[in-house]
């Protein structure tokens, strides 16, 4: 990996061609484009546009098949089947979580994220072993990579008998947040759940980041629960839920009353663009001061075949599916791979093409963020901290 000092001749968001000086890492100044020519420690962008490196809210390192020959899916017609045949799947395995997770790690790197969130599962037969490995997966990979860790209870809380008592561990051990799953759906006790979750992200000082299938009434419901605990726990702005599928199928009053209480509470959403399934409507959710994000989710593993670690490609098919067209709209899709996640993940001021951030930069052939969405253009230049990670 080469240390660059400067970015020359690169398109900003609004169009300005400038040279982009790196200092330890971070952007020390943007200067209008001199045209001077490429010294050692600089690259010439020749125009492209630069945006930051893309941040993917929602992954699971630990589930990836990448690294074997493509796997037969076996579908399950309940999300209790899927965890029971993904377990079995998994078991067998001649790969380690280790080698699968690097794997994956070097594939969105290419594709231009620079940070990322795992969710990665505890339960009473796993242990604490794939956050053991995804731990050292993270130290490996931190030039590379920045990776917050979910604790997430994929086999449920209450119906695993010894699950609350890991996750609680789990946080001591590493994990940055404390996840959940379908209280209804998968534990059967919503107020059970969701006492555990939120007791240990109280007691441990973490945020909150929960799976949430549960559609209609049910899952708004429990949205509307989830909200008014963030509250009461002075989570604000530290809590998300992904999925919610409920946006996406209750009737419109439900729908309204769930994603203003998700707006009070500050709690985000998250979305991948889940196929021939009913997703939260985005552009509604935004307007009512929700924060909409995007993740990959699932790539290449025993829940779907499809998904190669694109998170722009990602960003377009949820603009694609949700009607976003106009520029401003193609703007929004956009930041849903970058700003909105950062956001969430609470990067701050350390995210941006600004002077002070981080030099996690994409260069993308395209002349405007629109056209890079729609394009989803190759040969990407990616930057970690300055360092340069791909060219073309």
């Amino acid at each position: 990996m080469t240390m660059l000092n400067a970015l020359t001749n690169a398109r900003l968001a609004d169009g300005r061609l400038v040279d982009i000086l790196i200092a330890e890492g971070r952007i020390a100044r943007i200067d209008p484009a001199a045209g001077a020519k490429t010294l050692p420690g600089q690259l010439d962008l020749d125009g492209k546009l630069v945006v930051p490196g893309f941040v993917d809210g929602h992954v699971h390192l630990d589930k990836t098949l990448l690294g074997l020959p493509l796997q037969p899916h076996q579908p399950g017609g309940s999300v209790a089947e899927r965890i029971a045949l993904e377990k079995a799947l998994l078991s067998a395995l001649p790969v380690s979580v280790e080698s699968r997770a690097q794997a994956m790690v070097a594939q969105l790197s290419r594709q231009g994220t620079t940070v990322l969130r795992s969710h990665v599962d505890i339960d009473t037969d796993w242990g604490l072993s794939n956050l053991q490995a995804i731990l050292r997966v993270r130290e490996a990979v931190r030039d590379v990579m920045d990776i917050q860790i979910v604790a997430f209870p994929q086999n449920g809380i209450i119906r695993d008998p010894g699950t609350a008592a890991l996750l609680d561990q789990a946080v001591a051990e590493g994990a940055d947040l404390i996840g959940g799953l379908d209280p209804a759906g998968i534990d059967g006790d919503i107020n059970g759940h969701l006492d555990i979750v939120f007791g240990i992200a109280e007691r441990r000082g973490v945020g909150v980041d929960i799976h949430l299938h549960d559609g209609g009434a049910l899952g708004c419901f429990e949205l509307r629960d989830i909200a008014a605990r963030t509250i009461a726990g002075g989570l604000h702005g530290r809590v998300a839920v992904a999925h919610a599928f409920a946006l996406g199928s209750a009737d419109d009053a439900d729908v309204g009353a769930t994603a203003d209480a998700l707006a009070r509470a500050g709690v985000a959403i998250m979305t991948n663009e889940p196929g021939p399934v009913p997703m939260p409507p985005v552009k509604r959710l935004r307007a009512a001061g929700v924060t909409v994000f995007a993740g990959c989710d699932n790539i290449r593993d025993a829940w779907s075949p499809y998904g190669n670690g694109d998170l722009l490609e990602r960003a377009m098919l949820i603009g694609y599916r949700q009607g976003m067209v106009t520029d401003a709209e193609l703007d929004a899709a956009f930041a849903l791979a970058t700003t909105a996640p950062a956001k969430v993940l609470g990067l701050d001021a350390d995210y941006g093409v600004a002077v002070g951030a981080w030099a996690d930069i994409v260069a993308l052939q395209a002349a405007s963020v629109a056209e890079a969405l729609v394009t989803r253009p190759g040969g990407r230049v990616v930057l970690k901290r300055g360092r340069l990670l791909h060219q073309g």
